[in-house]
């Protein structure tokens, strides 16, 4: 039932005069300070014209500290160009403007004062070597309005109120998508909503994979072929749609948001890397969902250095041989394709020397997950993101045919997987909106349900400004990857505008679902209500596609280079 938000401390006037105006004259010396920035550290870390890898260690909390910069003053960018995007086409109502307001007003706030990089690191300017000139551009008037009156318990109040009138709306304001990505967007909620969200919850407590009928229902929505061209029998969409349906899908359960994860990755190793023939033969039963493939890269010792990888494929007559153990292989046991990397060069020890193959697999079953002379595997038991599974695979003399090798050509498979990571980091993006919107919708239902000292919980200012803050820093993780899927789309490389959204919307999760579970109080802690299986969920998403630690560092890498 529709509320005024009369019942709700601090509900009233909250809006800011003239914002665009004053967000546009907060950007300019802020985008200064930034450019400032990346000349200090270069004056540190760059040696001979190239980022030396060793004063980049040893000045990593700086280094990350430009990276969360970077990625909090391309976050606000994004915002105004959506406020701008949304005021042309008429649709920038009050909870728009709320939501801009308190965003460009913490996040101007958090630049000052410290931005939070984890629950205990702080990043300040200081650690930029920025000095009192430099830090005195920021000594505005914009700037100090907004830090000082944009996000305010009125301003949270409001947007909250305005929240329980549009309850139904999941994205609590308008994303300003297209009509073809909002109709994309219609039939995916409604899916999850119906097919997915009703038991989500009991597969993971059950710690079940994700029913066949399932992934049956997402093949034929074209969910696996989403973004591969329509001659290799996809849909031949843009990553902004596939950006789309992996946050709704996300939010019902990120293991459903994830399973077009695995068919993205490969299907984009083929794309980029792959022969004539291997496009013709694979990409149209991956698009169909005929082909179930994994992702095989990491290994126990070696974690995120790829390069140091030890798997190796050794070529007998025409085939090849496979030895070695992986370790995190999602889905693993049910598919029928694995993307693998192995050391075909075994006099190299870095990523020269690796290849990537299309391995074939026999699907398993209960009884015999891995049925394949050959290869063997375990199930690693985890906290969350359940739905396929995680397992260590062995490898002994597996066989591997011989125009498996993604190419034809030996030592490309590091630089393959390299062109893979951008729709990767993209997707991860988008599966975190998903589930801190998840987080965000649970939350907000049960403090308007709990009842405590007579009245609701959200009607307690710190419960409502937990949700006004979640909902404030979905909407700008949200544009943040609509802006990197955007720019994917036009061609253009955007490995660091992915790796910002992927940094961010990682963050983003875990402190809706946590803050989401506070709400909770002690029945957050209760396995039987979900809240418990979001928090679980949202913790991975800092840790794979990379982890938040080297995302910050790829991204200062391509800051100072």
């Amino acid at each position: 039932m529709p509320h005024d938000g009369q019942d709700i401390p601090g509900a009233g006037a909250a809006l800011l005069p003239d914002l665009p105006a004053l967000i546009d004259a907060a950007l300019a010396p802020l985008g200064t300070v930034l450019d400032r920035a990346v000349d200090h550290l270069r004056e540190r870390l760059v040696v001979d014209g190239r980022v030396s890898a060793t004063a980049l260690e040893a000045d990593q909390h700086g280094a990350h500290v430009l990276s969360w910069l970077a990625t909090y003053v391309e976050a606000l960018r994004q915002m105004q160009g959506w406020a701008v995007r949304l005021h042309e086409a008429g649709t920038f109502g009050e909870m728009e403007r709320l939501l801009l307001q308190i965003g460009a007003g913490e996040y101007l706030a958090q630049i000052r004062g410290g931005i939070a990089m984890s629950q205990n690191e702080i990043g300040r300017l200081a650690d930029l070597g920025l000095d009192d000139a430099d830090l005195g551009l920021l000594d505005t008037a914009a700037v100090n309005t907004l830090c000082t009156r944009a996000n305010t318990p009125a301003a949270r109040a409001r947007l909250v109120a305005l929240m329980r009138d549009n309850h139904g709306h999941a994205t609590f304001g308008a994303s300003g998508l297209d009509d073809e990505l909002e109709m994309i967007r219609d039939q995916f909620r409604r899916f999850s909503d119906t097919r997915v969200a009703p038991h989500a919850h009991d597969w993971h407590l059950a710690d079940q994979l994700i029913p066949m009928e399932i992934i049956e229902d997402l093949a034929g929505m074209g969910v696996f072929g989403l973004t591969i061209p329509e001659e290799f029998g996809g849909l031949g969409l843009s990553k902004a749609s596939m950006v789309v349906v992996s946050e709704e899908l996300s939010r019902a359960y990120i293991g459903v948001g994830s399973l077009g994860t695995r068919s993205e990755i490969a299907a984009e190793l083929i794309l980029c890397g792959g022969t004539r023939a291997q496009k013709q033969e694979w990409l149209p039963r991956l698009a169909s969902g005929e082909t179930l493939p994994t992702a095989v890269f990491t290994e126990p010792d070696t974690g995120s250095d790829l390069g140091a990888l030890r798997t190796r494929a050794v070529k007998r007559g025409g085939d090849y041989e496979i030895t070695g153990s992986k370790t995190w292989i999602t889905h693993a046991a049910r598919a029928d394709l694995m993307t693998l990397l192995a050391r075909t060069d075994p006099d190299t020890t870095d990523y020269r020397g690796l290849s990537m193959f299309l391995a074939q697999k026999s699907p398993g079953t209960d009884a015999a997950p891995f049925p394949d002379p050959g290869l063997t595997g375990g199930e690693i038991p985890v906290l969350g993101y359940r739905g396929m599974k995680e397992y260590e695979l062995g490898f002994e003399g597996f066989r591997v045919a011989g125009d498996a090798l993604l190419g034809g050509t030996e030592g490309q498979g590091f630089r393959q997987l390299m062109q893979t990571f951008e729709s990767a980091r993209i997707q991860t993006a988008a599966r975190a909106i998903g589930v801190a919107q998840n987080a965000l919708e649970v939350g907000l239902q049960y403090a308007q349900d709990r009842k405590q000292f007579g009245k609701p919980l959200i009607a307690f200012p710190r419960v409502a400004g937990k949700l006004a803050m979640m909902a404030t820093e979905i909407m700008i993780a949200r544009q943040l990857t609509y802006h990197s899927a955007r720019e994917k789309d036009r061609g253009q490389r955007c490995d660091l505008e992915a790796g910002m959204a992927k940094l961010l919307g990682a963050r983003v999760a875990w402190a809706a679902a946590d803050n989401a579970l506070q709400i909770h109080g002690g029945n957050g802690f209760a396995l039987e209500y979900q809240i418990s299986r979001i928090l679980c969920d949202a913790r991975i998403l800092n840790i794979f596609e990379g982890a938040a630690e080297i995302q910050a560092q790829v991204i200062a890498r391509r800051l100072l280079g």
